[in-house]
């Protein structure tokens, strides 16, 4: 019985491959629309993307097209070709907006930017446009069941954003000597760009150590005033973390020596 249902299984196996390799090389686009459907819906996206890439230009302007067009997007996504998959959603958009697709379709297209987002250590050229992409539909569907998973999303890319420029502000920081400048600028732009940033209590105290660093390390003539701003630097980092922080203790113990050295001037 195991050799009569194996042999049955491959004589079924080799007439669909026979069949879909008919329709694949045929010139019936009727059949290709419906086959390309029945692999789609079946999970089977590589072999009806290769049928959907030869119908969608013979059904534009079709009243068919609405659906050919959505499905060849969702093929593209399926198979998480990202690029090509938010591409394709954006043009259903463009060309359906009265479409009952149209939500899902501007969701599945943002989040397909979101699936390009790089990891922090890189360019964030994709997440900004991800974001910017999510952002877009969160304001055109407020009341959308995806809106709670398309603000996380939006949250987890901003974070990303926040860990890149923080960590390029301290690697200036790092770096020593001549770097302290920038470094401080950067930390600067960090808490202006991400006021409400996890790293804001990193940057803040970063940003003091900066300071403080770049005025003991400086001729005689610049270490008062510079230790003076230091001072200044201080006082910001103590008054958002007054009784607790993970860099209160370093903090203190540089404002105390900040004010040793400015009484010994």
């Amino acid at each position: 019985m195991k050799r009569i249902f194996y042999l049955l299984l491959t004589v079924f196996v080799l007439t669909s491959c026979s069949q879909y390799q008919d329709v694949l090389k045929g010139e019936d686009i009727t059949k290709k629309y419906q086959l390309a459907e029945e692999l789609y819906k079946a999970g089977k996206y590589k072999k009806a993307l290769r049928l959907f890439e030869q119908i969608v230009p013979s059904y534009r302007g079709k009243p068919q097209a609405e659906r050919v067009m959505y499905y060849y997007a969702d093929t593209y996504y399926q198979l998480e070709d990202f690029h090509l998959a938010g591409y394709q959603f954006e043009r259903f958009v463009k060309s359906y907006p009265k479409s009952d697709k149209v939500e899902e379709a501007g969701y599945k297209g943002a989040k397909s930017y979101y699936e390009l987002s790089p990891r922090y250590s890189l360019d964030q050229g994709e997440t900004t446009k991800a974001i910017d992409k999510l952002q877009v539909y969160i304001n055109l569907y407020p009341e959308s069941e995806r809106l709670s998973e398309a603000n996380k999303l939006v949250a987890e890319l901003r974070q990303k954003l926040e860990r890149k420029y923080y960590e390029i502000a301290k690697q200036y920081h790092h770096r020593g000597k001549e770097n302290y400048k920038v470094a401080i600028k950067a930390f600067d732009n960090f808490i202006l760009d991400f006021p409400g940033s996890i790293y804001k209590e990193k940057a803040l105290y970063y940003k003091l150590e900066s300071q403080y660093l770049f005025a003991i390390g400086s001729y005689d003539q610049f270490v008062k005033e510079r230790l003076q701003i230091a001072q200044k630097y201080y006082k910001n980092y103590h008054k958002y973390y007054k009784t607790e922080g993970e860099y209160l203790e370093k903090a203190t113990e540089l404002a105390e020596d900040i004010n040793t050295r400015l009484q010994e001037n």
